[in-house]
């Protein structure tokens, strides 16, 4: 599902509050399986500059772009090792 189209039925979405978010959530996963290939930061921070992010209004569309703005942070974690048991001795 094209972003343009996520935004504007999120705009016309009556949800507030947990409902917003959950809304948001579900927006993002259609979003993000819609895209050809893996989601990247990039693409992310491409759609967060679109004028209707920018621009959002209903609760549901704002909080879309909270949802955007998570995914767009690189997360600088170390990845965990795997089966340390047997790393330690």
């Amino acid at each position: 599902m094209s972003f343009q189209r996520i935004m504007d039925g999120l705009e016309r979405s009556p949800a507030t509050g947990a409902q917003a978010v959950q809304v948001a959530r579900m927006g993002f996963l259609h979003w993000a399986c819609g895209v050809e290939g893996p989601v990247t930061t990039q693409m992310v921070r491409a759609a967060l500059d679109c004028p209707a992010a920018q621009a959002a209004e209903s609760d549901a569309a704002r909080a879309f772009v909270g949802v955007l703005q998570e995914a767009s942070r690189v997360c600088l974690a170390r990845p965990m090792r795997r089966c340390r048991a047997r790393v330690v001795h």
